[in-house]
């Protein structure tokens, strides 16, 4: 390439990078928009909070995802480990309940980040030190976890104690200045996941990691360390998203959290990180999020396709941006 045309070859490629960052959004204006004008309900504020607060688990979730994703990992047993940390907290505070009273959900849900912590160092050490496929191990922890959970439950459901429902409440149902407290809760979590993918030297190093796992290691990056931290952050934020689910239905199921790795994944490859590593998109992640959920809900609203068709259109979605993605890289 001569010295004349390598400017304008890099601001093309700035041109592209760009428009790819702005992607999600623009998806998500244009999903918006056709909502509106299939059922005026759809823009509605009531439905619009709704959208907003049901996205949170799933958003929570995912920005964990998109540090393990931009490091080249996967982990797919995100929604069975989702029911096993939730089962978990509701036995500690059902536990704790007659003697600590409210102080049990306090308690509950520093044991839920504990849990959710080592359940993502178990799967990031094996990952690593096995030296095992994360597909493989996480697999493997699909069902470890969904087995558990069944049992705990004795294949039916575990309620939360009813003494703590009316003060746990809150926490899903709850606002402040109007705005939900997951929808809060969501955007700490997103905004705390892009000051370290994009702020801090463990940032820097994991999509290095990702991009070529090879070349970190000979420029002094610990490859597994790295790595192994990305799963326990995709640990806490299943954490995270358990105790905020828990208000919600009061109780958890063997099916809690099913198919949810699903959502997951799409969420953050339609929001731009890139599914082999190299490259995280804390904020399109929350904007695929909520894709998902928009798309779900005008497929409701529109009685147009049934809504028990909704897991077939994400994985339709994840093929499209998958292809999408290998359009690109290819140009």
């Amino acid at each position: 390439m001569s010295t004349a045309t390598a400017p304008r070859a890099m601001a093309d490629e700035g041109r592209r990078i760009r428009w790819a960052d702005l992607a999600p959004f623009i998806a998500l204006a244009v999903i918006v928009l056709l909502g509106t004008l299939i059922n005026a309900n759809f823009i509605s504020s009531a439905n619009i909070v709704n959208i907003v607060t049901r996205t949170a688990f799933i958003a929570i979730i995912a920005v964990g995802a998109t540090f393990v994703i931009s490091s080249g990992g996967l982990d797919l047993s995100v929604g069975s480990m989702m029911a096993f940390v939730t089962g978990i907290m509701i036995m500690t505070m059902n536990g704790l309940a007659p003697s600590y009273g409210g102080w049990a959900i306090v308690i509950g849900a520093g044991v839920a980040l504990i849990v959710g912590a080592l359940c993502g160092l178990f799967n990031g050490l094996v990952v690593t030190l096995g030296r095992i496929e994360p597909f493989i191990v996480t697999l493997g922890t699909m069902g470890i976890f969904r087995a558990f959970i069944t049992f705990m439950t004795d294949g039916g459901s575990l309620a939360i104690d009813r003494s703590l429902r009316e003060a746990y409440r809150p926490v899903y149902f709850g606002n402040f200045l109007g705005i939900p407290y997951p929808v809060l809760i969501t955007l700490c979590m997103a905004l705390l996941g892009a000051f370290l993918l994009y702020r801090t030297k463990f940032g820097r190093r994991l999509t290095s990691v990702g991009s070529n796992s090879e070349v970190a290691r000979f420029s002094g990056v610990n490859v597994g360390g790295i790595r192994t931290v990305a799963y326990v952050i995709q640990g806490l934020c299943v954490a995270v998203a358990a105790i905020c689910y828990v208000p919600r239905l009061g109780a958890v199921t063997p099916t809690t959290g099913q198919l949810w790795e699903l959502q997951v994944i799409t969420a953050v490859v339609i929001g731009g990180t890139v599914l082999r590593g190299g490259r995280g998109r804390i904020w399109g992640t929350v904007a695929g999020a909520l894709i998902l959920e928009v798309i779900a809900n005008v497929m409701v609203l529109s009685d147009m396709v049934s809504e028990y068709l909704v897991a077939a259109v994400q994985g339709a979605i994840i093929i499209i941006a998958m292809l999408a993605h290998r359009f690109t890289a290819n140009r």
